[in-house]
C-alpha cells in the first residue's frame, strides 16, 4: 500500500530552515551515525513531492542547473512533483513535474507516478500540513537536531493533536533523535488550498 510519509530534519525547537531558507545550522553537525537508514527508507519510495523553495535549496545547494548529474545521485529516476505558482528552471534530463493548486488536486497523479511505493514529502513544512489537511498524510518522521533557531521555516504549521498522531518509534542516529509517528487520516475541516512552499 503506498504510504505518504513527511521525512525530514528539524531544529530543537522546530524550524526547518532559517528565514533565508539556508539550512548550514543542519549541515554544519556531525553526519556520522545519523543516515545508516535513508538508503532502507528511500528504496521504498516511488516519487518525491516538495514545494518550491525546497526545490530552489537544492538547484543552489547542489548547482544542479551546471551539474544536473547531481539530481541523479540522490533523487535518482523517481519522479518528483513539484508545488509552485511560479515558472522554475527545470533540471535537464530530471522527471520533474510542475504543479499548482492543492495536495487534493494531484493526489491520483501521484499516488500512480509511485506506483504502489511510498509517497516521500520532503518539504516544505506547510506542503506537509496540507497533505495532512487533506486527509493524505500516514507519517512523519521527524529526525530532531542538537540545534535551536531564534526564527525560521516551521516544521508543520498546523494544530494537530493526540487524536491525530501516534508514536510508533523512537531512536537515536548519531548526534540526533529521530521520532516516528502514525498520522490518523481524519482531515481538517478547513482545508488549506495554497500549497506554495
Amino acid at each position: 500500500m503506498t504510504r505518504a510519509i513527511y521525512y525530514t530534519a528539524s531544529t530543537l525547537n522546530g524550524f526547518l530552515a532559517d528565514e533565508h531558507d539556508s539550512l548550514s545550522w543542519l549541515l554544519s553537525i556531525p553526519q556520522e551515525g545519523a543516515t545508516a537508514d535513508i538508503a532502507a527508507f528511500t528504496a521504498r519510495v516511488g516519487v518525491l513531492v516538495e514545494g518550491s523553495s525546497t526545490y530552489e535549496w537544492v538547484l543552489r545547494e547542489e548547482d544542479l542547473l551546471a551539474h544536473p548529474e547531481r539530481w541523479q545521485a540522490f533523487y535518482g529516476d523517481r519522479p518528483t512533483f513539484v508545488f509552485t505558482s511560479r515558472t522554475l528552471p527545470r533540471v535537464p534530463g530530471a522527471d520533474i513535474r510542475f504543479v499548482r493548486g492543492s495536495a487534493a488536486d494531484h493526489w491520483q497523479d501521484i499516488v500512480g507516478a509511485a506506483q504502489n511505493r511510498d509517497i516521500w514529502i520532503v518539504g516544505g513544512g506547510d506542503l506537509a500540513g496540507q497533505f495532512a489537511d487533506a486527509g493524505l498524510l500516514d507519517e512523519i518522521v521527524v529526525t530532531f537536531a542538537p540545534a535551536t533557531l531564534s526564527s525560521g521555516k516551521p516544521l508543520l504549521p498546523r494544530d494537530l493533536d493526540h487524536s491525530r498522531l501516534e508514536l510508533v518509534g523512537a531512536r537515536q542516529a548519531g548526534p540526533f533523535a529521530e521520532l516516528t509517528y502514525r498520522v490518523n487520516r481524519s482531515p481538517d475541516p478547513q482545508l488549506q488550498d495554497d500549497p506554495q512552499e
